[in-house]
């Protein structure tokens, strides 16, 4: 029998589709939402991307105009070669006035930079801490610094003058006049404010702060030697390009230093301007989010094209061909797939305005949104439609295949012979999976592919799964529930494609939120024995991230009366040849034993002045014995010592494997190479810890530093990876929510497809009410399924992800495991709650009268 086709004409196909649509939109609602979500993660990630990018570059070329090139150590070098004198060639006035007198340079600037930070009146320290800096400020013979014009007031002059940026000022509420608090070089200090300032500055585009000082006291507080300068830069004359005058410094620079022109430095700071890392977190959840969107979309047509099936039999019967059905299925994906991209497109600017809030990256006043670049705009359309259509082949296949006949029927159950197939294929995928998470223990790039594969082959054997899990529910739920137990139990057994199609859209999500949950754990347990082994003393004095300790700062806590012990703790290394160094911490002799658990072996404490002190296994690894002489070189000393083992001992990770005393550091003027304060410790009199504390905190007058307690040490320890966690909770709870989507999209279809039997369910017995809890008890079967899948495969990706970290313990969130668990019943109970008010409205005698099963 031939049948006459149906002529394709695109108008007619896309008006029959858009009819489609209209008629089932609730049913198409869910699967455009789960799309749209996707979207927005893609379109804001890249907007959010592009505008970071575009920012830093910006502020990058805006700042500093007058660089043309600039003159600054050689950090790729070895080390540093002596000049014509035998000393150490430096960025200093000489060079400087050698430089002024190239034929192609217009200008000179010898600059020095460094840590500033600025301190509010209301205590607390402003701008973003890393791009917080302190310039010299340079007056012409106007008494003005052309590179940082004045907007009140006048230049620094001498020490204890400053100007500060204008918007800095403001911030802070501080005005002319003012009597300000700034801290350098890891103390606070008091400070008249005589000027503010504009400035073209990556650092103030970026939401720092800058501070300018006269060139003398910038000097002494940044230079890397008396007298001498960070960088020097060059503004190129008429005529003369940056590579001439880039090429005419570097006749005069000694070896150690370079010469970069401007495009160099651009490139470089476009280059490492930061969000990329960001962005590709954030790409990769919204590829978990489409991922899982697309087995929503699947289902979706999936059950569709088994409620259409006489639908698309009876225009098969008519005269369509198989082609027109599958075109119409995937134009109808099209119209959902567009009409997702441009919701999602819109949410998307949202995602990256918030983006752009929390994180700060472009906190310049330029940094304005590209919401209309080219890239975002063509991954939206091209992810939404793509993974949309994509996900609608198969279906669209399944209705297309639908013969002439099937009219008189409703739908084809899948043979047993496939879902064979399929548990064979997903029963070799996992354990094909669960051997790579295995093998990818210590190897962080291997589990990044293994995770994909063990997911898909949960993915594929859920079926199989789905049959195991609801057969063991289907006891204690009857007794449960009775006959609404035993119902709701063998819905979910009839189609367990179906139901395993919507468990997993709820298992991806729920595994990716409980491995980061393991791994994050087991590192805030790992941080806290790590604290509570460094934190043997009373109190300890750290500073912020970005900021230092005073050299000072261990002297004047001593000075306290109630302070009975102090330590500095300083790191530094001890350089015994070019390819072997020793971690080394200097400490106070005489009071390190009394704050931490160090044993001493043999030897004394007492002459570490005049040497050091090495663990049991580093004097047995080198062969040194008690009264061994070590030669090398202490960081920042530039020359060998030879230095005896006065004693042998044990102590804390933080503490090995070399102690040398405080006083035997050399003593350098420069702030390059400089060894650092990491923290002082602290042993209070009895009783006086409370008081003692206070105390230190009035002295020291200090924001950047924190006066730590045992319990302070192990929340900070902790609080660091917090924001992670809740960044990574929010990306994943939009997963999750697609999954809990799919669940609600799940339901509700059932709901239309099993009118007929919610009558005679009506009929024989079964009140509103009991109809409803027969669809939730299926939806919240369907969800454990999904939990416990996702926990058990997100608890094996986590185990792997932390043996793979040395000295990292495993520890498995119980407690946040079972909220996941209750979270997830949640979700089955929520999403069974429109789905079960729609049944309950339909009325009995319609309901058995009707046509569809």
């Amino acid at each position: 029998m031939t049948h006459r086709a149906i002529p394709s004409r695109r108008p007619s196909m896309f008006r029959a589709a858009v009819r489609t649509l209209r008629s089932h939109r609730l049913r198409f609602a869910m699967p455009a939402l789960a799309v749209l979500l996707g979207v927005a993660f893609v379109t804001g990630s890249l907007i959010y991307s592009e505008s970071v990018s575009t920012a830093v570059a910006r502020a990058q070329t805006d700042s500093q105009p007058d660089v043309s090139v600039k003159i600054t150590p050689d950090r790729s070098a070895g080390s540093r070669s002596a000049d014509s004198s035998g000393g150490t060639p430096r960025l200093d006035d000489s060079l400087l006035r050698r430089l002024r007198t190239l034929p192609g340079a217009a200008a000179a600037r010898g600059t020095v930079e460094g840590p500033s930070f600025l301190v509010g009146s209301d205590g607390t320290l402003i701008g973003d801490l890393y791009r917080a800096a302190g310039v010299n400020y340079v007056p012409d013979r106007t008494g003005k610094d052309p590179r940082y014009p004045l907007t009140a007031g006048r230049g620094p002059r001498t020490t204890g003058e400053i100007a500060v940026d204008r918007q800095a000022a403001e911030r802070a509420g501080y005005k002319v006049g003012d009597r300000v608090r700034i801290v350098v070089d890891g103390t606070a200090q008091s400070a008249r404010l005589v000027g503010t300032f504009t400035a073209q500055d990556s650092h103030t585009a970026a939401g720092g702060t800058l501070t300018a000082f006269d060139t003398r006291t910038a000097q002494r507080q940044f230079a890397t030697a008396p007298g001498s300068y960070s960088a020097i830069t060059l503004t190129a004359a008429d005529g003369t390009s940056q590579t001439q005058l880039a090429a005419q410094a570097k006749r005069l620079l000694p070896s150690g230093f370079r010469a970069a022109t401007r495009a160099d430095l651009d490139s470089e700071a476009a280059s490492t301007g930061g969000g990329e890392k960001l962005t590709t977190i954030l790409l990769g959840f919204a590829g978990v989010a489409l991922f899982v969107s697309t087995f929503l979309v699947a289902n979706t047509f999936t059950m569709l094209s088994a409620a259409r099936a006489r639908e698309h039999a009876l225009l098969r019967a008519v005269g369509a061909t198989r082609k027109y059905v599958m075109r119409l299925v995937l134009t109808e994906a099209a119209i959902v797939g567009t009409a997702a991209s441009v919701a999602g497109y819109a949410l998307g600017i949202g995602v990256a305005t918030l983006l752009d809030r929390l994180f700060g990256v472009t906190g310049g006043p330029s940094a304005a949104l590209r919401i209309l670049s080219p890239t975002p705009v063509l991954a939206a359309f091209g992810v939404g439609i793509g993974v949309t259509v994509l996900s609608a082949y198969l279906p669209a296949r399944r209705a297309a295949a639908v013969a002439p006949v099937a009219a008189l029927r409703t739908s084809e159950p899948p043979t047993a012979a496939s879902l064979r197939r399929r548990n064979i294929i997903g029963l070799a995928v996992t354990a094909f999976g669960a051997l790579l998470v295995a093998a990818a223990v210590g190897s962080q790039n291997l589990l990044f592919g293994a995770v994909p594969v063990l997911l898909i082959g949960l993915i594929v054997l859920t079926p199989l799964l789905a049959l195991g899990v609801t057969g063991l529910l289907r006891s204690p739920l009857t007794r449960l529930a009775g006959i609404r137990g035993k119902l709701a139990v063998e819905n979910a057994r009839r189609n367990p494609r179906r139901t395993a199609a919507t468990a997993t859209t709820l298992m991806v999500g729920l595994a990716m939120v409980t491995a980061v949950t393991v791994v994050i754990t087991s590192v805030n347990r790992m941080d806290e024995q790590k604290a509570d082994s460094s934190m043997t003393s009373d109190l300890r004095v750290t500073a912020v991230d970005f900021a230092e300790i005073g050299d000072d700062t261990a002297a004047r806590v001593a000075r306290l009366a109630d302070a009975e012990a102090v330590t500095p703790i300083i790191r530094t290394y001890f350089d015994l040849s070019d390819t072997d160094s020793l971690p080394t911490t200097a400490v106070d002799p005489a009071t390190v034993q009394r704050l931490t658990p160090v044993t001493v072996r043999k030897g004394s404490f007492d002459r570490l002045d005049h040497g050091i002190a090495v663990t049991e296994k580093t004097a047995a690894a080198h062969g040194w014995r008690l009264g061994s002489r070590v030669t090398g070189t202490l960081s920042g000393a530039g020359t060998k010592t030879s230095l005896p083992i006065v004693a042998i001992y044990d102590g804390p990770d933080d503490l090995t494997p070399v102690l040398i005393s405080d006083k035997a550091l050399p003593r350098t003027s420069g702030a390059e190479h400089r060894p650092r304060t990491s923290a002082v410790l602290i042993k209070a009199a009895h009783g006086r810890t409370a008081a003692l504390r206070k105390e230190i905190q009035r002295t020291l007058d200090n924001p950047a530093l924190l006066v730590q307690d045992r319990a302070d040490a192990r929340a900070a320890a902790t609080a660091r990876t917090a924001p992670f966690l809740n960044i990574m909770y929010a990306l994943l709870s939009v997963t999750v929510l697609i999954g809990a989507l799919g669940v609600v999209n799940t339901m509700g279809m059932a709901v239309f497809e099993r009118v007929r039997e919610i009558g005679v369910l009506r009929a024989l017995g079964l009140d509103r009410r009991s109809v409803g809890s027969v669809l939730r008890l299926e939806s919240v079967t369907i969800c454990l399924l999904g939990s416990a899948l996702g926990l058990v495969a997100g608890s094996a990706i986590g185990t792997a992800a932390v043996f793979g970290q040395e000295g990292v313990p495993l520890v498995i969130p119980w407690d946040r495991t079972l909220l996941f668990f209750l979270a997830t019943t949640a979700i089955g109970v929520l999403a069974s709650l429109w789905p079960g008010r729609q049944a309950a409205r339909i009325p009995m005698l319609k309901a058995i009268t009707t046509d569809t099963e």
